[in-house]
């Protein structure tokens, strides 16, 4: 008789045993899921380079698709680089002007579009991407803008830009496509990732346990169930 009590058990015991990793690894697989997908929505947000249009940050990389551009009407002999007007045109039609800052180096990678701007050619180059950081737009510079743009907008162009309708069309900062992609720290999606690695690992360590990590989260369960029931006992 106490041979079989015995098996019974111990059969029990595997029992519990079981559904405690059971239990573990689930709740580990579903905390793992929440954490990826988390983790995977915070870096695609981190890596979005917004268009020009929506930056509202001087911090925010950015870009514009460069349709024509200007020959440079100003120049920075500290850090070489050239300021052009840009136009963007999208697939509807409408055009927007904008301000950019490029390197000396960069220039030959857009003759082509230049070239086209300004009716040396007639063939039409393909659109060029250039991505960089804002940059407020001083007065002096400001006043280059203003006496060099009729020069270079459109002729069918029916507005005319002065200092007070400026910010309104060509915004109060320019496009620095010299300033190197700075990679910020991201606090949350550092925090997010650690708890993602030590759930992994968690999971693992349960994988290929360890009875007796299981013996010990088993016998607290019986010492708890004894105890509940031993003072429902005595109120009794």
């Amino acid at each position: 008789m106490k041979k079989t009590k015995l098996k019974k058990q111990n059969k029990i015991t595997k029992e519990k045993r079981f559904a405690i990793k059971l239990l573990l690894c689930s709740v580990y697989l579903i905390v793992i899921t929440i954490l990826s997908v988390c983790s995977y929505k915070i870096y695609n947000q981190k890596k979005n380079i917004k268009s020009w249009s929506e930056v509202s940050s001087a911090d925010e990389y950015s870009y514009i698709e460069v349709s024509k551009m200007s020959e440079k009407f100003a120049y920075f002999s500290t850090s070489k680089k050239s300021i052009h007007f840009v136009i963007e045109q999208e697939e509807s039609g409408a055009w927007y002007t904008y301000l950019i800052a490029i390197k000396d180096s960069d220039y030959s990678k857009f003759k082509d579009i230049i070239d086209y701007t300004y009716e040396r050619t007639t063939k039409k180059p393909k659109p060029i991407k250039v991505y960089g950081y804002p940059v407020i737009i001083n007065e002096e510079l400001k006043e280059m803008a203003l006496a060099n743009i009729k020069n270079f907008l459109p002729v069918e162009n029916e507005i005319v830009i002065t200092e007070e309708n400026f910010n309104n069309y060509l915004t109060n900062s320019y496009l620095d496509t010299t300033i190197d992609r700075k990679e910020n720290f991201n606090m949350i999606l550092f925090g997010t990732l650690l708890m993602l690695i030590i759930t992994i690992v968690l999971f693992i360590i349960t994988l290929i346990d360890k009875e007796k990590n299981l013996n010990r989260f088993n016998f607290d369960i019986d010492e708890i169930v004894a105890e509940i029931k031993y003072k429902a006992k005595r109120k009794q």
